[in-house]
């Protein structure tokens, strides 16, 4: 795929999840990927997402840096949200949270295989504590 192609599918990945649009995770994922390391299937990949989502159900990645090499996409994320129930193993303050995410992810046949995410929980518990 070309570096636009992969852009393109990409941010349709990021519109779809900021839309809740979870059921369309086939058009971007492979059936199975490997997850930060693990092998995983992508309904699991999703109900992953889905428990993210009931906790932070206004959760919304904003994408910063889209770096594309090869089959291989990097991404900096700016996330905002207000948790509602237990995520992270941090429990709910009414607080909103903005953090960083960064994402990497290897693409095959226009889908992502592989999927690496950091998430930074340190400025989301003391954003949730403060």
């Amino acid at each position: 795929m070309s570096a636009t192609d992969l852009r393109k599918v990409y941010l349709d990945y990021l519109r779809a999840a900021n839309a809740r649009e979870l059921h369309r995770m086939a058009e971007f994922a492979h059936d199975t990927i490997v997850f930060n390391g693990e092998p995983v299937s992508r309904d699991d990949y999703v109900a992953a997402m889905q428990q993210a989502i009931d906790s932070v159900p206004d959760l919304v990645w904003h994408l910063e840096d889209l770096i594309i090499e090869g089959n291989r996409v990097a991404v900096r994320l700016t996330d905002t949200g207000t948790p509602v129930k237990e995520w992270l193993g941090l429990q709910p303050t009414g607080r909103d949270v903005t953090f960083t995410e960064y994402a990497f992810y290897h693409f095959r046949d226009g889908r992502f295989e592989h999927m690496w995410y950091l998430l930074d929980t340190r400025t989301i518990e003391k954003q949730l504590t403060a």
